[in-house]
């Protein structure tokens, strides 16, 4: 998403300045051009060449705006390339002045010719931050525009806990990104299950399987990005779920059955990536069972059939995606088949060798397509492939 996106980096003067050398070498990763502008208080804690070094950009400070060279009009020229600006850290002094409309050095004049995208990503002291001046501020640029991603709670360099720090380095990729995307489902709803689910034996043990929920996770930040508003229903995940996310963390499958009844009446799709167990002990054992008195033989039951249970309940309008681990010489016909019986709109099917693999190779059917459209890549840029077709139904 960000492959030759012009990209303005603004760093103010706090010890987050430090973060922002991060966050300007992962942007340029991932293939954005990235040019930054320091304020005079940044380049107490930071220097151009650090910005240079990392993005092979020219880095701007407050005396090229005071002495331009070349006949620049460095305000302006700034504002004209740039796709969108990030300001991280965004000082309370900074956020101050932007609010008021003061253009008194190069970062807040380059925003006020600026007429595309912003995101400000606050990180100062928690007694700065919910003073009423900041939230005021804060507030106002809001009503310019301007997106602000809050601070997140943690430890602070002046010793206090609280809310002032940078949030971390994925969740402003995740906000860059969507700050740059096309909206195709702003003001929709999107249920995801992910995650494996677990049945219990006893207190203590439990049937599940190795998924690690990271497909329902890019998945999540994906509708995000899209502009949807998003429900995880998630059984043990390896990785968190993204920042934006409403989170509702289950262990059995009649849980995450529960939570997607509930929830799903007021989404346009829902995607099911969980790892459901298909079969659950008849009755628990009650308490940690010694080993040496644990069955050797077990009665099982089925668990709920969730995607049956949604399809069942599916009004029009509404989108139902499932997920399928398959073989892959069994993969075509078994995922036909599954869109068919379990009423689904669209099937992503996996082959079986990917379980373990870094990126992923997804096979999407569809009702409306004779032909499965294959996408492979990461799971990032596989589950934005895989929303944008979903989206594209609506």
């Amino acid at each position: 998403m960000l492959e030759g996106r012009h990209l303005l980096l603004g760093v103010c003067g706090g010890i987050a300045a430090y973060k922002s050398a991060e966050l300007a070498r992962a942007l340029v990763r991932q293939g954005a051009q990235v040019r930054t502008v320091l304020t005079t208080g940044a380049e107490a804690f930071v220097t151009p060449l650090l910005f240079e070094a990392l993005t092979r950009e020219r880095a701007f400070r407050q005396k090229d705006f005071l002495n331009p060279q070349g006949g620049l009009i460095l305000h302006t020229d700034l504002a004209a390339w740039a796709e969108a600006v990030v300001v991280a850290p965004a000082t309370a002094s900074f956020l101050s002045k932007l609010s008021r409309g003061e253009p008194s050095d190069l970062l807040t004049a380059v925003l006020m010719a600026f007429s595309g995208p912003v995101l400000l990503a606050p990180a100062m002291n928690l007694h700065m931050w919910r003073h009423p001046a900041t939230q005021e501020n804060v507030s106002r640029l809001r009503r310019f525009g301007y997106q602000v991603v809050e601070p997140e709670e943690g430890s602070l360099a002046c010793g206090l806990t609280g809310p002032g720090r940078l949030p971390p380095l994925e969740d402003l990729l995740l906000e860059i990104k969507a700050l740059l995307s096309e909206k195709p489902l702003s003001g929709k709803r999107v249920l995801l299950t992910g995650g494996p689910t677990r049945e219990p034996l006893d207190a203590v043990r439990f049937f599940s399987n190795p998924s690690s929920g990271r497909m329902a996770v890019a998945l999540a930040q994906a509708a995000r990005i899209l502009g949807a508003e998003v429900y995880l229903v998630h059984g043990s995940l390896a990785v968190a779920p993204p920042r934006g996310v409403r989170s509702y963390p289950v262990q059995r499958a009649e849980e995450m059955l529960a939570e997607a009844l509930r929830l799903f009446p007021e989404c346009a799709i829902a995607v099911l990536a969980a790892a459901v167990c298909d079969l659950a002990p008849e009755e628990p054992l009650p308490g940690k069972t010694p080993k040496e008195a644990l069955p050797r033989v077990l009665r099982l039951r089925p668990t709920p059939d969730i995607a049956r249970e949604l399809a069942a309940r599916k009004r029009p309008g509404q989108l139902l995606v499932g997920f399928a681990l398959e073989e892959r010489e069994k993969l075509e016909d078994r995922a036909r088949r599954k869109l068919t019986e379990k009423g689904f709109d669209f099937l992503a099917a996996n082959p079986l060798e990917s379980l373990e693999a870094e990126d992923t190779e997804v096979w999407l059917f569809s009702r409306e397509r004779e032909t499965p459209r294959i996408l492979k890549g990461s799971k990032e840029r596989v589950a934005l492939e895989l929303l944008g077709e979903v989206a594209r139904a609506l």
